[in-house]
Protein backbone atom coordinates (compact mmCIF):
# COMPACT_ATOMS: atom_id res chain seq x y z
CA UNK A 1 0.00 0.00 0.00
CA UNK A 2 1.21 3.48 -0.81
CA UNK A 3 2.33 5.89 1.90
CA UNK A 4 1.07 9.35 2.68
CA UNK A 5 2.43 10.96 -0.50
CA UNK A 6 0.01 11.08 -3.40
CA UNK A 7 2.79 10.93 -5.99
CA UNK A 8 5.34 8.31 -4.99
CA UNK A 9 6.60 5.83 -7.55
CA UNK A 10 4.66 2.54 -7.48
CA UNK A 11 6.10 -0.74 -6.28
CA UNK A 12 7.55 -2.58 -9.31
CA UNK A 13 5.93 -5.81 -10.53
CA UNK A 14 8.70 -7.17 -12.69
CA UNK A 15 11.77 -6.23 -14.75
CA UNK A 16 10.04 -3.61 -16.93
CA UNK A 17 8.52 -1.57 -14.11
CA UNK A 18 11.72 -2.01 -12.09
CA UNK A 19 13.75 -0.62 -14.98
CA UNK A 20 11.43 2.37 -15.41
CA UNK A 21 11.63 3.20 -11.71
CA UNK A 22 15.41 2.84 -11.70
CA UNK A 23 15.67 5.16 -14.69
CA UNK A 24 13.43 7.83 -13.19
CA UNK A 25 15.33 7.84 -9.89
CA UNK A 26 18.69 8.03 -11.66
CA UNK A 27 20.08 4.72 -10.44
CA UNK A 28 20.16 3.12 -13.91
CA UNK A 29 20.26 4.40 -17.51
CA UNK A 30 17.22 4.11 -19.76
CA UNK A 31 17.04 0.50 -20.96
CA UNK A 32 16.87 -0.14 -24.72
CA UNK A 33 13.39 -0.64 -26.18
CA UNK A 34 14.27 -4.25 -26.98
CA UNK A 35 13.81 -5.19 -23.29
CA UNK A 36 10.04 -5.07 -23.87
CA UNK A 37 10.04 -8.06 -26.21
CA UNK A 38 8.56 -11.25 -24.84
CA UNK A 39 6.61 -9.64 -22.00
CA UNK A 40 2.86 -10.17 -21.62
CA UNK A 41 1.23 -7.07 -23.21
CA UNK A 42 -1.71 -7.38 -20.80
CA UNK A 43 0.37 -8.33 -17.76
CA UNK A 44 0.88 -6.29 -14.64
CA UNK A 45 4.56 -5.54 -15.24
CA UNK A 46 4.10 -3.97 -18.67
CA UNK A 47 0.88 -2.22 -17.64
CA UNK A 48 2.55 -0.62 -14.63
CA UNK A 49 5.67 0.39 -16.57
CA UNK A 50 3.50 2.10 -19.19
CA UNK A 51 1.29 3.73 -16.56
CA UNK A 52 4.37 5.14 -14.83
CA UNK A 53 5.61 6.63 -18.10
CA UNK A 54 2.20 8.16 -18.77
CA UNK A 55 1.89 9.59 -15.27
CA UNK A 56 4.76 11.95 -16.10
CA UNK A 57 2.23 13.77 -18.33
CA UNK A 58 -0.27 14.11 -15.48
CA UNK A 59 0.88 14.89 -11.94
CA UNK A 60 4.30 13.26 -11.99
CA UNK A 61 6.10 11.92 -8.92
CA UNK A 62 7.67 13.68 -5.96
CA UNK A 63 11.05 12.02 -6.41
CA UNK A 64 11.19 12.35 -10.23
CA UNK A 65 12.43 15.40 -12.12
CA UNK A 66 9.79 16.87 -14.44
CA UNK A 67 12.43 16.90 -17.17
CA UNK A 68 11.86 13.18 -17.66
CA UNK A 69 8.51 13.92 -19.30
CA UNK A 70 10.10 14.52 -22.72
CA UNK A 71 13.34 12.55 -22.38
CA UNK A 72 14.06 10.99 -25.83
CA UNK A 73 15.36 7.71 -24.43
CA UNK A 74 12.39 7.21 -22.13
CA UNK A 75 9.99 8.12 -24.94
CA UNK A 76 11.63 5.45 -27.11
CA UNK A 77 11.07 2.87 -24.38
CA UNK A 78 7.49 4.06 -23.90
CA UNK A 79 6.87 3.76 -27.64
CA UNK A 80 7.86 0.08 -27.51
CA UNK A 81 5.61 -0.52 -24.51
CA UNK A 82 2.79 1.14 -26.44
CA UNK A 83 3.49 -0.89 -29.56
CA UNK A 84 3.28 -4.16 -27.63
CA UNK A 85 0.02 -3.12 -25.95
CA UNK A 86 -1.59 -1.73 -29.12
CA UNK A 87 -0.57 -4.66 -31.30
CA UNK A 88 -2.07 -7.08 -28.77
CA UNK A 89 -5.33 -5.12 -28.75
CA UNK A 90 -5.51 -5.06 -32.53
CA UNK A 91 -4.94 -8.82 -32.61
CA UNK A 92 -8.02 -9.32 -30.42
CA UNK A 93 -10.38 -7.11 -32.44
CA UNK A 94 -11.89 -7.55 -35.90
CA UNK A 95 -11.63 -4.27 -37.82
CA UNK A 96 -14.87 -2.58 -38.85
CA UNK A 97 -16.09 0.84 -39.98
CA UNK A 98 -19.71 0.32 -38.85
CA UNK A 99 -19.83 3.10 -36.28
CA UNK A 100 -23.63 3.16 -36.00
CA UNK A 101 -23.80 -0.59 -35.54
CA UNK A 102 -21.16 -0.82 -32.83
CA UNK A 103 -22.66 2.09 -30.88
CA UNK A 104 -26.18 0.65 -31.17
CA UNK A 105 -24.90 -2.62 -29.70
CA UNK A 106 -23.86 -0.76 -26.56
CA UNK A 107 -27.47 0.30 -26.00
CA UNK A 108 -28.71 -3.29 -25.86
CA UNK A 109 -29.15 -4.43 -22.26
CA UNK A 110 -28.91 -8.20 -21.77
CA UNK A 111 -31.72 -9.55 -19.57
CA UNK A 112 -30.94 -10.81 -17.04
CA UNK A 113 -27.66 -8.94 -16.83
CA UNK A 114 -24.53 -10.63 -15.51
CA UNK A 115 -22.01 -7.79 -15.31
CA UNK A 116 -20.21 -6.26 -12.36
CA UNK A 117 -22.88 -3.64 -11.66
CA UNK A 118 -25.59 -6.31 -11.83
CA UNK A 119 -23.71 -8.44 -9.31
CA UNK A 120 -23.15 -5.53 -6.95
CA UNK A 121 -26.80 -4.48 -7.18
CA UNK A 122 -28.26 -7.93 -6.61
CA UNK A 123 -25.78 -9.91 -4.52
CA UNK A 124 -22.75 -7.74 -3.81
CA UNK A 125 -21.30 -7.27 -0.35
CA UNK A 126 -19.81 -4.06 1.03
CA UNK A 127 -16.23 -5.34 0.89
CA UNK A 128 -16.70 -6.06 -2.82
CA UNK A 129 -18.03 -2.55 -3.40
CA UNK A 130 -15.01 -1.11 -1.60
CA UNK A 131 -12.71 -3.15 -3.83
CA UNK A 132 -14.58 -1.91 -6.89
CA UNK A 133 -14.00 1.66 -5.72
CA UNK A 134 -10.28 0.96 -5.24
CA UNK A 135 -10.02 -0.33 -8.81
CA UNK A 136 -11.90 2.60 -10.30
CA UNK A 137 -9.95 5.17 -8.26
CA UNK A 138 -7.00 4.75 -10.64
CA UNK A 139 -9.12 6.49 -13.28
CA UNK A 140 -11.82 8.43 -11.48
CA UNK A 141 -9.38 10.58 -9.49
CA UNK A 142 -8.23 11.88 -12.89
CA UNK A 143 -11.65 11.56 -14.53
CA UNK A 144 -11.88 13.20 -17.97
CA UNK A 145 -8.22 14.30 -17.91
CA UNK A 146 -7.08 11.81 -20.61
CA UNK A 147 -9.89 12.95 -22.90
CA UNK A 148 -8.77 16.57 -22.73
CA UNK A 149 -5.73 15.67 -24.85
CA UNK A 150 -7.97 15.27 -27.91
CA UNK A 151 -9.46 18.78 -27.81
CA UNK A 152 -6.76 20.49 -29.94
CA UNK A 153 -6.99 17.59 -32.42
CA UNK A 154 -10.65 18.31 -33.24
CA UNK A 155 -12.33 21.08 -35.21
CA UNK A 156 -15.65 22.85 -35.44
CA UNK A 157 -18.75 21.27 -33.89
CA UNK A 158 -16.87 18.16 -32.78
CA UNK A 159 -14.49 20.28 -30.71
CA UNK A 160 -17.24 22.53 -29.31
CA UNK A 161 -19.42 19.57 -28.32
CA UNK A 162 -16.62 17.58 -26.71
CA UNK A 163 -15.57 20.65 -24.72
CA UNK A 164 -19.19 20.96 -23.54
CA UNK A 165 -19.08 17.39 -22.24
CA UNK A 166 -15.73 18.01 -20.58
CA UNK A 167 -17.11 21.19 -18.98
CA UNK A 168 -19.68 19.03 -17.20
CA UNK A 169 -17.03 16.47 -16.23
CA UNK A 170 -14.99 19.26 -14.69
CA UNK A 171 -17.87 20.52 -12.60
CA UNK A 172 -19.29 23.26 -14.79
CA UNK A 173 -16.89 25.78 -13.30
CA UNK A 174 -17.33 24.65 -9.69
CA UNK A 175 -14.43 22.89 -8.01
CA UNK A 176 -16.64 21.00 -5.58
CA UNK A 177 -18.54 19.44 -8.49
CA UNK A 178 -15.55 18.23 -10.50
CA UNK A 179 -16.20 14.54 -11.01
CA UNK A 180 -12.75 13.61 -9.72
CA UNK A 181 -13.58 15.51 -6.51
CA UNK A 182 -16.94 13.76 -6.28
CA UNK A 183 -15.10 10.44 -6.45
CA UNK A 184 -12.69 11.57 -3.74
CA UNK A 185 -15.76 12.39 -1.64
CA UNK A 186 -17.12 8.93 -2.44
CA UNK A 187 -13.90 7.30 -1.25
CA UNK A 188 -14.05 9.17 2.04
CA UNK A 189 -17.69 8.17 2.45
CA UNK A 190 -16.68 4.55 1.85
CA UNK A 191 -13.94 4.62 4.54
CA UNK A 192 -11.24 4.58 1.87
CA UNK A 193 -8.35 6.90 1.08
CA UNK A 194 -9.11 9.77 -1.34
CA UNK A 195 -5.39 10.24 -2.12
CA UNK A 196 -4.45 10.25 -5.79
CA UNK A 197 -3.19 6.79 -6.89
CA UNK A 198 -3.28 5.56 -3.30
CA UNK A 199 -4.47 2.11 -4.40
CA UNK A 200 -2.22 1.71 -7.44
CA UNK A 201 0.00 -0.81 -5.65
CA UNK A 202 -2.90 -3.19 -4.99
CA UNK A 203 -4.86 -2.84 -8.24
CA UNK A 204 -4.04 -5.58 -10.78
CA UNK A 205 -3.41 -5.18 -14.50
CA UNK A 206 -6.94 -5.04 -16.02
CA UNK A 207 -7.88 -1.68 -14.51
CA UNK A 208 -4.44 -0.18 -15.15
CA UNK A 209 -4.68 -1.26 -18.79
CA UNK A 210 -7.97 0.63 -19.15
CA UNK A 211 -6.39 3.85 -17.92
CA UNK A 212 -3.40 3.24 -20.20
CA UNK A 213 -5.79 2.90 -23.13
CA UNK A 214 -7.17 6.38 -22.50
CA UNK A 215 -3.70 7.90 -22.22
CA UNK A 216 -2.49 6.07 -25.33
CA UNK A 217 -5.40 7.35 -27.41
CA UNK A 218 -5.20 10.85 -25.99
CA UNK A 219 -1.46 11.37 -26.39
CA UNK A 220 -1.32 10.34 -30.07
CA UNK A 221 -2.96 12.55 -32.67
CA UNK A 222 -3.21 9.64 -35.10
CA UNK A 223 -5.47 7.86 -32.56
CA UNK A 224 -7.88 10.79 -32.12
CA UNK A 225 -10.70 8.80 -33.68
CA UNK A 226 -10.12 5.97 -31.22
CA UNK A 227 -10.18 8.38 -28.28
CA UNK A 228 -13.53 9.75 -29.44
CA UNK A 229 -14.83 6.19 -29.84
CA UNK A 230 -13.65 5.29 -26.37
CA UNK A 231 -15.22 8.40 -24.85
CA UNK A 232 -18.54 7.70 -26.58
CA UNK A 233 -18.53 4.09 -25.38
CA UNK A 234 -17.91 5.23 -21.81
CA UNK A 235 -20.73 7.78 -21.92
CA UNK A 236 -23.22 5.35 -23.49
CA UNK A 237 -22.63 2.57 -20.95
CA UNK A 238 -22.22 4.65 -17.81
CA UNK A 239 -25.81 5.77 -17.13
CA UNK A 240 -27.43 2.31 -16.76
CA UNK A 241 -24.43 0.97 -14.85
CA UNK A 242 -24.43 4.00 -12.55
CA UNK A 243 -28.12 3.51 -11.80
CA UNK A 244 -27.51 -0.09 -10.75
CA UNK A 245 -24.60 0.95 -8.54
CA UNK A 246 -26.66 3.70 -6.90
CA UNK A 247 -29.33 1.10 -6.15
CA UNK A 248 -26.69 -1.23 -4.70
CA UNK A 249 -25.31 1.48 -2.47
CA UNK A 250 -28.74 2.43 -1.19
CA UNK A 251 -29.35 -1.25 -0.34
CA UNK A 252 -26.03 -1.36 1.51
CA UNK A 253 -26.76 1.79 3.50
CA UNK A 254 -23.77 3.63 2.07
CA UNK A 255 -22.97 7.27 2.78
CA UNK A 256 -24.80 9.89 0.67
CA UNK A 257 -21.53 10.92 -1.03
CA UNK A 258 -21.19 7.39 -2.43
CA UNK A 259 -24.69 7.41 -3.89
CA UNK A 260 -24.36 10.97 -5.20
CA UNK A 261 -21.38 10.17 -7.42
CA UNK A 262 -23.45 7.66 -9.37
CA UNK A 263 -26.74 9.55 -9.46
CA UNK A 264 -24.80 12.51 -10.87
CA UNK A 265 -23.56 10.27 -13.69
CA UNK A 266 -27.02 8.84 -14.42
CA UNK A 267 -28.30 12.28 -15.29
CA UNK A 268 -25.19 13.74 -16.92
CA UNK A 269 -24.18 10.78 -19.08
CA UNK A 270 -27.65 10.24 -20.53
CA UNK A 271 -27.22 13.68 -22.14
CA UNK A 272 -23.55 13.18 -22.97
CA UNK A 273 -24.37 10.01 -24.90
CA UNK A 274 -26.42 11.95 -27.43
CA UNK A 275 -23.90 14.78 -27.69
CA UNK A 276 -21.04 12.35 -28.31
CA UNK A 277 -22.91 10.41 -31.00
CA UNK A 278 -24.50 13.28 -32.89
CA UNK A 279 -22.25 16.28 -32.44
CA UNK A 280 -18.80 14.83 -31.78
CA UNK A 281 -18.65 11.62 -33.79
CA UNK A 282 -21.09 12.89 -36.42
CA UNK A 283 -19.11 16.04 -37.13
CA UNK A 284 -15.73 14.30 -36.86
CA UNK A 285 -16.68 11.71 -39.49
CA UNK A 286 -18.29 14.30 -41.73
CA UNK A 287 -14.88 16.00 -41.83
CA UNK A 288 -12.69 12.90 -41.71
CA UNK A 289 -14.70 9.84 -42.82
CA UNK A 290 -11.52 7.77 -42.98
CA UNK A 291 -11.47 7.73 -39.17
CA UNK A 292 -14.55 5.49 -38.91
CA UNK A 293 -12.44 2.36 -38.42
CA UNK A 294 -10.49 4.11 -35.65
CA UNK A 295 -13.69 5.19 -33.90
CA UNK A 296 -14.94 1.59 -33.94
CA UNK A 297 -11.59 0.36 -32.66
CA UNK A 298 -11.81 2.76 -29.73
CA UNK A 299 -15.22 1.37 -28.80
CA UNK A 300 -14.19 -2.25 -29.23
CA UNK A 301 -10.88 -1.91 -27.37
CA UNK A 302 -12.73 -0.33 -24.47
CA UNK A 303 -15.27 -3.13 -24.36
CA UNK A 304 -12.53 -5.78 -24.62
CA UNK A 305 -10.60 -4.39 -21.66
CA UNK A 306 -13.76 -3.78 -19.62
CA UNK A 307 -14.59 -7.43 -20.26
CA UNK A 308 -11.20 -8.53 -18.94
CA UNK A 309 -11.73 -6.43 -15.81
CA UNK A 310 -15.24 -7.80 -15.27
CA UNK A 311 -13.97 -11.37 -15.69
CA UNK A 312 -11.29 -10.75 -13.09
CA UNK A 313 -13.62 -9.07 -10.58
CA UNK A 314 -16.46 -11.57 -10.85
CA UNK A 315 -14.16 -14.58 -10.92
CA UNK A 316 -12.42 -13.43 -7.76
CA UNK A 317 -15.62 -12.60 -5.89
CA UNK A 318 -17.38 -15.82 -6.86
CA UNK A 319 -14.43 -17.69 -5.39
CA UNK A 320 -14.75 -15.64 -2.20
CA UNK A 321 -11.33 -14.00 -2.60
CA UNK A 322 -10.09 -10.48 -3.01
CA UNK A 323 -9.84 -9.00 -6.51
CA UNK A 324 -6.88 -6.90 -5.40
CA UNK A 325 -3.25 -7.91 -5.05
CA UNK A 326 -3.68 -7.51 -1.29
CA UNK A 327 -6.91 -7.10 0.69
CA UNK A 328 -7.91 -3.64 1.83
CA UNK A 329 -7.12 -2.91 5.45
CA UNK A 330 -9.96 -3.49 7.90
CA UNK A 331 -12.93 -2.93 5.57
CA UNK A 332 -15.99 -1.82 7.54
CA UNK A 333 -19.64 -2.53 6.83
CA UNK A 334 -21.55 0.40 5.40
CA UNK A 335 -24.36 -0.17 7.89
CA UNK A 336 -21.92 0.18 10.81
CA UNK A 337 -21.85 3.98 10.51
Amino acid sequence: MRGSSMSTLPEPRGPLSTAVNATLTGSEPVPPPAVVRGHDPFGGDLALALHTCYELHYRGFDEVSPRWEWDPGLLALRAELERSFLDALRAEITPSDDVTGVLDELLVETVPGSGVSHHLRDDGEWWQMQEYFAHRSIYHLKEADPHAWVIPRLQGQAKAALVAVEFDEFGGGRGDRVHAQLFADLLQGADLSPEYLHYLDVVPAPQIALVNLMSLFGLHRELRGSLVGHFAAAEITTAPSAQRLATALERMGAAPACVHFFTEHVEADAVHEQVMRRDVIGDLLAREPQLATDVVFGVQATEFLEGKLAEHLLGSWRDGRTSLLHPLEAPRLAASR
